[in-house]
């Protein structure tokens, strides 16, 4: 469906067609409509021979082969509109500066010349140039870009969202598919800690919005940029605030529906060559460790106890994951750090820290983080040795020398490793190698990612460190540390051989919990970030063991159907005895059926960056139906999951995408059309409704 005209910020946002007016029913209501057309018609005519001398509508700025950009006087913004049936089918409107254009006059094209561009300034506050580019396949882009004329010019283009379903940007706290559906002030668009800034944006991000018209609009990874979000409004980019706001810059794309948007734009996303992460963890459930902590000596014993816990309730297989502090403890390291002298001693006559026989045929996973607290031998041994400012994240002082950039950790104050730095990342990787050889450890995972340090005191950023400058590196860091760990955050990662863990959920039904976990997955797949790990069934942001064995269920249901199974409360400690058989079988259909699905279908994410797990929308592009379902999500173009989402229910409607499509429910054998809805389709506690392809 066509876009709204967008307005400026204080008045409402319009439809850009006229609703259609209904046939009165009885005589007298027939002549006054009579006379009232009448009157319309010519008012309307009047209006119109206005318009056409005086101000006309809607003045063409750039047309392409299939769409164009045009100029909307009175409501001060741009319409990217489908060339077709005239004037065109609205597809996006973007209020240029805050709405400051409203109102105003065209300006003239200062570079008429040149054909494919058009430059213009406004109110001496701001020029916009606008250029037709070269895109590859059928989509047509334009590059927009605004340059301040003087200090303090405001650079800030909203969006539309009427008639509009937006996805892509920033996630939030409580996931949600649809962008119309998130509140978000004004802030810098980069990747946040949530126990620092819950309203913040993350832990996958970047600059890319994709519309359900076909339309997409993409930043530069690159650019300073501001993000705000009103519900069911508009979302605005903006410049950052300053004397030296730098230039706003997007690229605006057309396409002839928003799958046929997204395969050109989501390629370029991940850019090739595109490395999918070691498939074994896909077969591996994650089983963490939350037992008695503390000494290395209770970690060991408690580890112990519950791998034979595991292997009595027939989960044997996968990995027993082990938390930062748990790491560090077991390994008999205060910060992970071992001096050369005591690992000689060590080997001289020591025990060896860690025997893998007492939890085989389970493997062990480790937490590892670029911090370390500043009372920690590992840092003051840094400052003693004068190795602090080439290691730390530090602040530059005048006129000469440096200190630490301090920031919170885990309740405490941390330094924080130099992503960028050569010779940090190699004392890090070297000394993490250690440890895992030490443990034995089969996997490693990376946290601490998140959050801008400098920012977050409203510092300037050293050049490769702005935005998400630390995501991006600390990627790259953890790529050495073998293929399939497992990092917290992802900003222009999404090609490397890497899982991304989800943020902690709450254990409950809402968006911040249960409601979440399918929002979150369709996020993170259409940003390039198809290899992802969930939270842990029942949700981790509780003290306790999940009390609701109906939301652990239904939690566990989801899970089996996304790349990686994490749990972090056995089912025996929460739930009936039939939790337990139905984990068993729920763990074997992942192994047997979702895994192979998953590597199958990389190799479309390899080859062309196409998403594994999909909106229905992938397969009904042009049916507005699909465009709001966030409790539905397929595998590939083949299967078809419909979870329950809501406390007590054992029915819901399902979505069947694909017109001329069978369906075939794999707990019944029935089979449907494609294109229809199934309305009150039953469910019951102990089943998810999951559909194949049948043809």
């Amino acid at each position: 469906m066509p876009p709204g005209r967008a307005r400026p910020p204080s008045q409402p946002l319009p439809p850009l067609w006229e609703p259609a007016s209904t046939e009165p029913r009885e005589p007298w209501r027939g002549a006054v409509a009579c006379l009232g057309v009448t009157v319309f018609f010519a008012l309307t005519i009047g209006v119109v021979s206005w318009q056409a001398a005086e101000a006309p509508r809607r003045i063409w700025l750039l047309r392409g082969p299939a769409a164009g950009l045009a100029w909307e006087r009175r409501a001060g913004a741009l319409v990217l509109l489908r060339r077709a049936g005239g004037a065109g089918r609205p597809l996006a409107a973007v209020v240029l500066a805050a709405g400051a254009a409203a109102g105003l006059p065209l300006p003239l094209d200062s570079c008429r010349p040149d054909g494919g561009r058009f430059c213009g300034a406004w109110d001496e506050a701001a020029e916009l140039h606008v250029s037709l580019e070269e895109a590859p396949g059928a989509a047509e882009c334009y590059g927009l870009a605004w340059t301040p004329l003087q200090p303090g010019a405001v650079l800030k283009d909203c969006f539309s969202m009427a008639n509009v379903s937006w996805y892509g940007g920033g996630g939030v706290r409580a996931p949600r598919w649809l962008l119309n559906a998130v509140d978000a002030e004004p802030q810098p668009f980069v990747i946040s800690d949530f126990g620092r800034n819950p309203g913040g944006y993350g832990p996958v991000l970047e600059g890319y919005f994709l519309g359900s018209t076909g339309v997409t609009v993409t930043v530069a990874p690159d650019l300073p940029l501001f993000l705000s979000v009103e519900s069911g409004r508009r979302f605005c980019l903006e410049s950052p605030p300053g004397s030296a706001a730098p230039a706003l810059r997007y690229r605006l794309c057309a396409s002839d529906d928003v799958a046929a948007a997204h395969r050109h734009a989501g390629g370029q996303l991940a850019p090739a060559p595109r490395r999918p992460p070691d498939a074994a963890l896909l077969r591996s459930p994650i089983w963490w460790y939350r037992g008695p902590a503390g000494s290395a000596a209770k970690i060991k014993r408690g580890l112990r106890a519950f791998s034979n816990r595991l292997q009595r309730h027939r989960l044997k297989d996968g990995l027993l994951a082990l938390g930062e502090r748990c790491t560090a403890a077991l390994a008999d390291v205060d910060g992970w750090s071992v001096p050369a002298e005591r690992r000689r001693r060590r080997r001289r006559g020591a025990k060896e820290p860690w025997d893998l026989s007492a939890i085989e045929p389970m493997k062990l996973s480790i937490t590892l983080s670029p911090y370390a607290g500043v009372a920690s031998p590992l840092f003051l041994r840094s400052l003693g040795d004068g190795a602090a400012a080439s290691r730390w994240l530090s602040l530059r002082l005048r006129p000469e020398g440096s200190v630490p950039l301090l920031s919170p950790w885990k309740g405490q104050l941390a330094a924080r490793l130099d992503a960028t730095s050569e010779a940090a990342v190699s004392w890090f990787v070297a000394r993490a190698g250690r440890l895992r050889q030490a443990l034995g450890a089969e996997h490693a995972a990376l946290e601490g990612a998140e959050g801008n340090a400098y920012l977050e005191r409203g510092l300037q950023p050293p050049g490769r460190l702005r935005g998400d400058g630390y995501a991006e590196a600390l990627a790259a860091v953890a790529t050495r540390l073998g293929n399939g760990t497992i990092v917290t955050a992802g900003a222009r990662s999404s090609h490397l051989p890497l899982f991304v863990r989800m943020s902690p959920l709450r254990a409950d039904w809402s968006h911040g919990g249960l409601k979440g976990l399918v929002p979150a997955a369709l996020h993170y797949s259409l940003l390039g970030y198809s290899f992802f790990v969930p939270d842990a069934v029942g949700g981790t942001l509780a003290d306790e063991a999940p009390a609701d064995q109906e939301l652990y269920v239904r939690w566990l249901q989801i899970v089996t159907f996304l790349p990686v199974m994490s749990f972090s409360t056995p089912p025996w400690a929460c739930c009936d005895a039939w939790v337990l058989n139905l984990t068993r079988q729920c763990i074997q259909r992942h192994r047997d059926f979702v895994a192979p699905l998953i590597v199958k279908y990389s190799q479309d994410w390899v080859e062309w960056g196409y998403p594994i797990f999909r909106p229905v929308w992938w397969l009904s592009p042009t049916d507005p139906a699909a465009f709001t379902i966030e409790d539905e999500f397929l595998i590939g173009d083949e299967v078809l999951v419909a979870p329950i989402t809501e406390k007590g229910q054992t029915w819901r409607d399902i979505y069947l995408p694909g017109e001329g499509c069978l369906w075939m429910d794999t707990n019944t054998a029935q089979v449907f059309d494609g294109g229809t809805v199934l309305r009150n389709y039953s469910a019951s506690l102990a089943e998810v409704p999951v559909f194949v392809k049948a043809s």
